[in-house]
């Protein structure tokens, strides 16, 4: 599911708040990309169909499964965040209030915290 809930960003682009195109619209464009990788490229495919069924229990998040990984594709935001910050000199306080309030498992919420505090 860590892999799989990428596939569509990875034709559609990491699509940011700032771009101005709404989240029904990213959305959309996202379902399309999904649909084309497993229906044109993998001909619907059982594996096809399997990598479809995670990506929309990513997309549906009610699983404890796909609630981790949502944390870990938040706490990855941030990560690459500070990465940038102690490149480029920068502070990029935008994605670590956009990610790390919203962490909801404990181990990650800890390792966010943790990250915080490296930052102070």
């Amino acid at each position: 599911m860590c892999i799989v809930h990428d596939l569509a960003e990875a034709q559609v682009g990491d699509i940011t708040p700032s771009e101005g195109i709404s989240k029904e619209e990213k959305k959309r464009l996202e379902s399309e990309a999904m649909h084309n990788f497993v229906h044109d490229m993998l001909h619907g495919s059982e594996a096809a169909l399997k990598i479809e069924a995670l990506w929309r229990e990513y997309e549906e998040q009610q699983t404890k499964e796909a609630k981790f990984v949502k944390d870990l594709d938040r706490l990855e935001m941030a990560l690459q965040a500070r990465e940038y910050e102690k490149e480029h000199g920068r502070n990029l306080q935008e994605f670590f209030d956009s990610s790390l309030p919203l962490l909801r498992h404990k181990e990650v919420r800890g390792w966010g915290e943790a990250l915080d505090k490296e930052r102070r």
